[in-house]
């Protein structure tokens, strides 16, 4: 009976092992409800379990994905899913210029790359809800919103400017394990432009791509909150074939837990 029991034992070790299993470079985010800085639909949003990405993707990463799939190559990649700024930091189609560093975040990609690149690796974009939940978090809460120096150091890094030598992993991580939400790069979202619609719920599709900033303060439930002020607002700013110094992004993964 002892045997027996102990490999019941062994198996179900085994089981919570695979169903709980992290993937490689990324890590598990307990999904809850949280206030967003708008609250569009309703004052609070849930955002379920998954993973996400621990480091933006980087300069060599990406020349290993436009090596594998030459369609998003920086002479080759389709304008109208890419303006003239693409890759503009690349010399050519396999190579960085010389003030690039392969261990930075990519940068000067569309909407449009950034999706199929976390597609291909079975992956995709993060939502606002979900990068905006993980971003609220420091070093050491997970809504580290009311803290006047949360905000403070996301402001001081906003008005920096950005140094190409700046590589993935030199800021802190926070409570999740998640490096460089802030302090890098800005980073796409799959809903990017989300909060700025012509309708009343964000489900709307008769999405306007063409909002701006001025429209950004609507519905907001935290005017002090200035940073997520920010990013909001360069949300709404942006349309998916644009390129930008500042934006890169990371990837998320929908998480293997079995409830």
């Amino acid at each position: 009976m002892k045997t027996q029991a102990f490999r019941l034992l062994l198996v179900l070790l085994v089981f919570q092992s695979v169903v709980f299993a992290q993937s490689e470079g990324m890590v598990f985010i307990e999904g809850s409800r949280y206030i967003p800085l708008y609250g569009r639909d309703s004052t609070v949003v849930e955002v379920k379990d998954f993973e996400m990405d621990i480091y933006p993707v980087t300069n060599s990463e990406y020349m290993d994905f436009v090596t594998k799939y030459p369609k998003w190559q920086k002479s080759k990649a389709l304008k109208l899913f890419t303006d003239k700024s693409y890759l503009a930091n690349w010399k050519n189609d396999l190579e960085f210029k010389d003030s690039e560093h392969p261990n930075s975040p990519v940068t000067y990609v569309s909407w449009f790359a950034a999706k199929d690149y976390c597609e291909c690796q079975g992956k995709r974009l993060p939502t606002v809800d979900e990068w905006e939940y993980v971003a609220m978090a420091d070093q050491t809460t997970k809504d580290a919103r009311v803290k006047p120096s949360y905000n403070e150091q996301i402001l001081a890094w906003y008005e920096a400017p950005r140094s190409n030598e700046n590589s993935i992993g030199q800021n802190p991580k926070n409570v999740w394990g998640v490096h460089d939400l802030h302090g890098l790069v800005w980073e796409w979202t799959m809903d990017f432009n989300s909060v700025l619609i012509t309708g009343e719920s964000r489900k709307d599709v008769d999405k306007d791509s063409n909002l701006f900033c001025g429209s950004a303060a609507v519905n907001a439930t935290d005017l002090m909150n200035y940073a997520a002020f920010m990013r909001y607002a360069i949300r709404g700013s942006l349309k998916a074939k644009y390129s930008m110094k500042n934006l890169g992004f990371r990837c998320v993964k929908d998480t293997n837990k079995i409830n």
